[in-house]
C-alpha cells in the first residue's frame, strides 16, 4: 500500500497536500481499498469556509456512504471536475487525479496536527 512521505494524514482517512496557503485534499489508498468501487461523490462545500473536522461531503460506494472531514480549516475554492463522471478516479489514482477539492487553508499552525505518513500507516496497520 502507498502512504506517500509528502503527504499529511488524518486519522479519518483524508489526505492533505499544503501547497503555500492552498492544499489539495482527497482520501487515502487504504480508505478507497476499505469501500470499495467508488460510484459518486458529493461536495456541498464548495466556496464554504469548512471548520477542522467538519464534514464537507460524502464519498459513495457501491455498499456504503461515508462522510468526508475536512483536514484543516479552510475555504473550498474548487472541487476536481473529473470525478462528476470519472469517481473512479478515487480506486485509481487516490493521490494523483483522485483529488477531492483545493482549499484555501484559514490556519497553518492546525497542519502540525496531521499525521505523518509512517504515523499513519501504523494506525491502518497496513
Amino acid at each position: 500500500m502507498n502512504f506517500p512521505a509528502e503527504l499529511k494524514y488524518t486519522k479519518d482517512h483524508e489526505w492533505i497536500r499544503v501547497e503555500g496557503s492552498e492544499a489539495y485534499i482527497g482520501i487515502t489508498e487504504f480508505a478507497q481499498r476499505e469501500l470499495g468501487d467508488i460510484v459518486y461523490i458529493d461536495i456541498s462545500a464548495l466556496g464554504k469556509e469548512v471548520a477542522q473536522e467538519e464534514v464537507f461531503g460524502t464519498v459513495e460506494a457501491v455498499k456504503t456512504v461515508s462522510d468526508l472531514f475536512m483536514p484543516l480549516t479552510g475555504v473550498v475554492n474548487e472541487t476536481n471536475p473529473a470525478l462528476d463522471s470519472q469517481p473512479e478516479l478515487v480506486n485509481t489514482d487516490p493521490y494523483g487525479e483522485g483529488w477531492m477539492v483545493k482549499i484555501s487553508i484559514k490556519d497553518a499552525s492546525q497542519i502540525d496536527g496531521l499525521l505523518s505518513a509512517d504515523a499513519y500507516q501504523a494506525l491502518t496497520g497496513a
